[in-house]
């Protein structure tokens, strides 16, 4: 199988990407810069690399004339998140987020769409559960994952005459340097034990992307086991 990839410098994307490489697949991972495809090309050594910068979506026009031939799977991994109340929010923040959460990968969706009906593969999105639920100080994130939640559901009304399935994995809190970050800005102490392992989003994804030809998974969201009292 063929891959198309963002986010494989770290958390789900790294260690997808490892999951893929080390059963033989075909990576093409998306890199930010120069400088990061250098290091994601030392690390899969036999994935094709292509420099486009999701907070800078028109770097990713004309991204699939790179591409030879068909994809299997687009898998959608890269996001940003900044918390913070609606009140403090910058007009920056704002944009990160919805451009990089939101817009990049519908650009970058519409570029490697031709090569996906060519094989009639399959589109992941891992959106998270604040795509399906918004808290206060998770405005901005939310949006923009609420909106990829759209996008999904449009495109996958639209795609399926081509044979293209659309699947979103929602993820609740998983054990991230992203989840690292969240707990900073939340000025809570992070405890990776408390939280879904990267390997057990690694399995849903895989588990969606391997699914027979006669089916599909629509949407996927995984939580976080709650510990019962006393354990």
């Amino acid at each position: 199988m063929r891959h198309v990839l963002t986010g494989a410098g770290s958390g789900i994307g790294l260690a997808l990407a490892h999951r893929l490489a080390d059963r033989g697949d075909d990576l093409v991972l998306v890199a930010r810069s120069t400088a990061r495809a250098d290091g994601l090309g030392r690390t899969f050594p036999r994935a094709q690399l292509l420099v486009a910068d999701l907070a800078d979506p028109g770097t990713l026009n004309g991204l699939g004339r790179q591409v030879d031939g068909e994809v299997d799977t687009v898998l959608h991994v890269a996001g940003v998140v900044d918390l913070g109340r609606v009140d403090r929010l910058r007009l920056a923040e704002w944009e990160e987020q919805l451009t990089v959460n939101l817009t990049a990968p519908a650009v970058l969706t519409r570029e490697l769409l031709p090569h996906v009906r060519a094989s009639h593969g399959t589109i992941v999105f891992v959106n998270s559960s604040a795509g399906l639920s918004a808290s206060a100080e998770w405005s901005a994130y939310a949006a923009s994952k609420f909106g990829l939640r759209a996008f999904a559901d449009a495109l996958r009304a639209e795609e399926v005459e081509h044979g293209v399935r659309v699947s979103t994995v929602y993820p609740s809190r998983t054990a991230t340097p992203m989840q690292e970050k969240v707990h900073e800005q939340e000025g809570r102490t992070y405890d990776a034990s408390r939280w879904i392992s990267v390997d057990t989003v690694v399995d849903t994804i895989v588990h969606v992307i391997d699914l027979p030809a006669d089916a599909t998974i629509p949407d996927v969201t995984v939580r976080p086991v709650v510990p019962r009292p006393g354990t």
